[in-house]
């Protein structure tokens, strides 16, 4: 699983959590299933982070985590215009999300921020607890861009 795309990894994930938002909706109502499902990709995400830091043997800064981006981007899964790399600053815009357009032609574009968006932000507390991310918008959410700003804490 490990070599697999994470865009075909989020896609495999979607299509059981379809069933598992179904099913929790039905039994306790859709604000429970849909805080179920984000908590469960919050989970995955800092365990992600942390196995991530594991591999390296040290604590990763930004310059690591700039490194390992291209994983998202496989397949062209992210369109990215890049503003700053820097050890203790990372700046970039995401113009086209696949991650998006996939869960929207999946029926599941309303729960595609905790799909997805919601990840990057655990993914660091499991990386390092140290990086912070700021978004203020995403196209998942309709913008025209993802305003990724990533800064390591002082």
């Amino acid at each position: 699983m490990q070599n697999l795309p994470i865009l075909e990894r989020r896609r495999i994930e979607a299509m059981i959590l379809k069933h598992v938002l179904d099913v929790i909706t039905e039994r306790s109502g859709r604000a429970e299933a849909e805080m179920v499902i984000g908590e469960t990709c919050s989970r995955s995400a800092i365990e992600q982070g942390q196995a991530l830091a594991s591999d390296l043997g040290h604590t990763p800064d930004l310059s690591d985590f700039a490194t390992i981006l291209p994983n998202w981007t496989k397949e062209d899964a992210l369109e990215m215009e890049v503003l700053v790399t820097e050890p203790d600053r990372m700046e970039f815009n995401v113009t086209r999300c696949r991650y998006a357009e996939m869960y929207r032609e999946m029926g599941l574009g309303d729960i595609g921020h905790l799909l997805s968006c919601n990840r990057d932000g655990d993914f660091c507390v499991g990386y390092n607890p140290q990086i912070e991310l700021t978004r203020t918008q995403t196209l998942m959410k309709g913008a025209s861009h993802c305003d990724f700003r990533y800064k390591m804490a002082k």
